[in-house]
């Protein structure tokens, strides 16, 4: 063991300094057209079903157009066949009319039929985007540093997995196929309008940049009020995220007023923005119907004096009565979406934001592949911080040897857990190396790295499975056998064998049907199984009663045998029969030794070991 300190006047530093979790800000440089365009580039697989729906939804367009105009030419048989019929010269031709109503008919028909499949492709398409989606989301966030996790509520990550992808899928799925069957209703419609009368055509359309005009304003108003709610909706999801994994430490300290308080803050943020921005996106359509009866009033009056004047017939006025409702609904439709789009657009930046995050440092080109390593741990003059102004680790070099048990101690604060955090590249090191068997842990594949350590920490993670399964984890291929040599070794056979179903247990969320003690034998039993090179130890016996830690103290020592191993602990009773003993102080080596002979130098071992002990140092 050596080491290579560097003792300058510096203030005390906190473990972890400058790295707590902060909220995300509502405030984000927005970019509508890029955010739709990228949205947009996720479609480029599906092209060839694409055109199928909007060659569908030409179809159904066309069918539903096509119907007022052919019953309009019934309306007028029958109102030509009462004339007739009052004035004796003829009859009502039912015929004729019932052939045109089974036309019509058919054509309704076909129509709803390629709306069905222009629904069914689009929602397998939007599904396939989504899921999409959440694969690169997952896959990106197991490439994005720990420290972005360690600035970033929970909360606001789940959001955009959950909630925002959810606003896309929804408006991919629905309004889509509402645009594409919206613009061409409307083009269809003018063509048939015209068709009709071109005068009557022009009094519709004057409507048009009246109704225009006012949705416009109602989208610039509501737009910022969308945003404003998915920044909220992420916030609450935060704050509940928070007190839902600690409401034990929240009942225990009466935080549960101030916690409402809290919520409260963020649901009322949540429901101003959600309240204005759903009011103004519901005035969306009764001005748009406004409007509409307004157009309405105007072709009533126009289109009879026309059929006074002999210039079109009663058929026609119907069908183009039809046409302007037919007009005015898509047009209400596309104001009504250019809504939603503001929403997908603000829900589908969040995704994007996170996908565009930092990722951690480049696997290697050319990585360094090792069968079996010996063990040797080194660390060359390492320094780090996690933020510039507040280093943790000053110019730290230590070396273990294979096979050695390495203790870590030192009061809170000292660098000791951000070792090892270093050693397993959870972070990179700012300055200096960290070798294994004299290569440097960059050059090697993180999952290849990671593969040669096992880690039993203070905190506990277990997940809603088997008690098989959780120790299982340390070694997927282990047989049953194995796992159950791996929990006698931990001395957590007896207590699993007590508990309902045994092995096959089931652990719940919170995994809190079993103690805190037994999570940590779990725990152990799982490193047990993992069979590593070197093993990292952090407060691993501190949640387990005096008796328990001295069984489990000697099926570590047992497992560490031949094994190196670095050994963070509070307790110094636990690391009396370490190889090397390093104290560490404000990131720096202070002293080396085994216990004895840092007991006998009387300097802050002995100090840490009497305050813990009271006991006269030598």
């Amino acid at each position: 063991m050596s080491q290579n300190k560097n003792k300058q006047n510096r203030p005390p530093m906190g473990f972890g300094g400058g790295h707590g979790r902060a909220g995300l800000s509502g405030e984000k440089a927005k970019n509508f057209k890029g955010t739709i365009s990228r949205l947009v580039s996720y479609m480029s697989p599906y092209k060839l079903k694409i055109f199928i729906v909007i060659l569908v939804s030409i179809l159904s367009t066309v069918s539903m157009i096509i119907g007022p105009k052919v019953m309009g030419k019934a309306t007028t048989k029958l109102f030509e066949g009462i004339k007739l019929q009052i004035s004796g010269r003829g009859k009502i031709d039912f015929s004729y009319i019932g052939n045109i109503l089974l036309w019509t008919l058919g054509l309704y028909l076909f129509s709803a039929l390629f709306s069905y499949i222009m629904g069914w492709i689009m929602t397998s398409v939007s599904t396939d985007i989504t899921y999409r989606l959440r694969r690169d989301l997952s896959h990106k966030m197991n490439k994005i540093p720990l420290s972005y996790y360690d600035k970033t509520k929970h909360g606001q990550i789940l959001s955009r997995i959950t909630n925002d992808i959810d606003t896309v899928n929804q408006t991919l799925s629905q309004s889509l196929t509402q645009i594409i069957t919206s613009i061409f209703t409307v083009l269809g419609v003018m063509v048939m309008m015209f068709s009709i009368n071109w005068l009557m055509t022009l009094a519709a359309l004057l409507i048009l940049p009246l109704s225009m005009s006012i949705v416009g304003k109602i989208i610039k108003k509501s737009q910022k009020y969308f945003k404003e709610q998915q920044a909220s909706l992420g916030n609450a999801n935060g704050h509940i995220e928070e007190m839902y994994s600690g409401h034990l430490v929240m009942k225990a300290f009466n935080g549960e007023q101030e916690s409402i308080k809290t919520f409260e803050t963020y649901n009322q943020s949540l429901y101003k923005s959600a309240w204005k921005s759903q009011f103004l996106s519901g005035m969306m359509m009764p001005v748009m119907m406004f409007v509409g009866n307004l157009g309405y009033v105007i072709i009533s009056i126009l289109g009879g004096y026309l059929v006074v004047k002999g210039t079109i017939s009663v058929g026609e006025i119907q069908a183009f009565i039809q046409y302007v409702r037919s007009f005015n609904q898509p047009i209400g439709q596309l104001a009504n979406i250019s809504n939603i789009l503001q929403q997908t657009a603000a829900a589908a930046e969040r995704v994007f934001e996170f996908m565009d995050e930092d990722q951690e440092i480049a696997e290697t080109d050319n990585p360094i592949k090792i069968d079996s390593i010996t063990g040797r741990v080194e660390f060359k003059n390492i320094h780090f911080s996690y933020t510039p102004e507040k280093p943790i680790i000053n110019n730290f070099s230590a070396i273990a040897e294979p096979g050695t048990k390495v203790a870590i101690v030192g009061p809170t604060g000292a660098g000791k857990t951000t070792m090892v955090k270093l050693l397993m590249r959870f972070y990179d090191v700012n300055q200096g190396e960290i070798l294994i068997d004299n290569h440097n842990i960059k050059d090697f594949i993180r999952g290849d790295l990671r593969s040669n350590f096992a880690m039993v920490l203070q905190d506990t993670w277990l997940y809603n499975e088997t008690i098989m399964e959780n120790i299982r984890y340390g070694n997927p291929k282990a047989t049953d056998d194995q796992v159950y040599s791996a929990a006698k070794a931990a001395h957590a056979d007896h207590f699993i064998l007590t508990q309902p179903d045994g092995y096959n247990m089931v652990l719940n969320e919170e995994s809190n049907n079993i103690s805190q003690g037994q999570k940590q034998l779990l725990t152990i039993a799982r490193a047990i199984l993992a069979d590593p090179k070197i093993l990292i130890l952090d407060e691993a016996t501190s949640s387990v009663d005096t008796r328990t830690e001295g069984l489990i103290q000697k099926a570590m020592d047992n497992l560490m045998e031949n094994r190196t191993s670095f050994v963070i602990a509070h307790r110094l009773s636990t690391i009396k029969n370490a190889d090397t003993i390093l104290v560490m102080e404000h990131g720096d080596i202070v002293e080396q030794g085994n216990h004895n002979e840092l007991l006998k130098s009387n300097g802050l071992y002995a100090d840490l070991y009497q305050s813990q002990f009271d006991i006269p140092v030598a």
